[in-house]
């Protein structure tokens, strides 16, 4: 259909008046049918780099405060588990990982590694598929350096079961144990 008629039409039926005045700026020339493939390229490359950015935001460690911990912790029934109050969860916490729910530690002289915010070891307590290991919790060790803690909080409570109790965390014996850890929770609305 000839420029005119489609004009003539979109005058005679209003319902056919915008997709004809597309057609007719699709149609007119061919820099503006690239100009149209440029901004639909533009579009299409936006989309992707948001895309992207939103995987990479959603994978990124979460960094608790010290309150939130608590708070978390003491809602999952670590104030008092196997009799440990919850100062000694948030400063072993602290000791191991500074709140980071994605810390990997070096290598230990065993070869194994730790995980998470507890740094859970991956000789005894998770696999990392990187040699022998006990893997007391059936985890792979990654599933401890996500930002959803829940699992992290069943596998030590299954490792302060053990007879080496809280005595398994290093930092918890050099830092925590016998002190006084009520500032761990000081000022935390619990």
């Amino acid at each position: 259909m000839p420029y005119t008629d489609l004009k003539k039409a979109s005058l005679n039926s209003s319902c056919f008046l915008e997709p004809v005045s597309q057609a007719v700026t699709i149609k007119s020339t061919s820099h503006h049918r690239e100009a149209i493939i440029l901004q639909g390229a533009a579009a299409m490359k936006a989309l992707v780099l948001t895309l992207l950015f939103l995987l990479l935001a959603a994978s990124e460690a979460k960094v608790f405060n010290r309150c939130a911990l608590a708070s978390l912790l003491k809602w999952q029934g670590m104030d008092g588990f196997h009799g440990y109050k919850l100062g000694n969860w948030v400063c072993m916490a602290y000791h191991e990982s500074r709140y980071n729910t994605q810390a990997v530690g070096p290598p230990n002289l065993d070869g194994s590694r730790d995980y998470g915010i507890f740094q859970i070891n991956s000789r005894w307590w998770c696999n990392n598929y990187k040699g022998r290991t006990s893997n007391g919790c059936n985890k792979p060790c990654s599933a401890f350096t996500d930002d959803d803690i829940t699992d992290d909080i069943v596998c030590a409570k299954r490792i302060v079961r053990d007879p080496n109790k809280m005595g398994a965390w290093v930092a918890w014996r050099n830092n925590c144990r016998g002190k006084d850890l009520s500032k761990w929770t000081r000022g935390c609305k619990l």
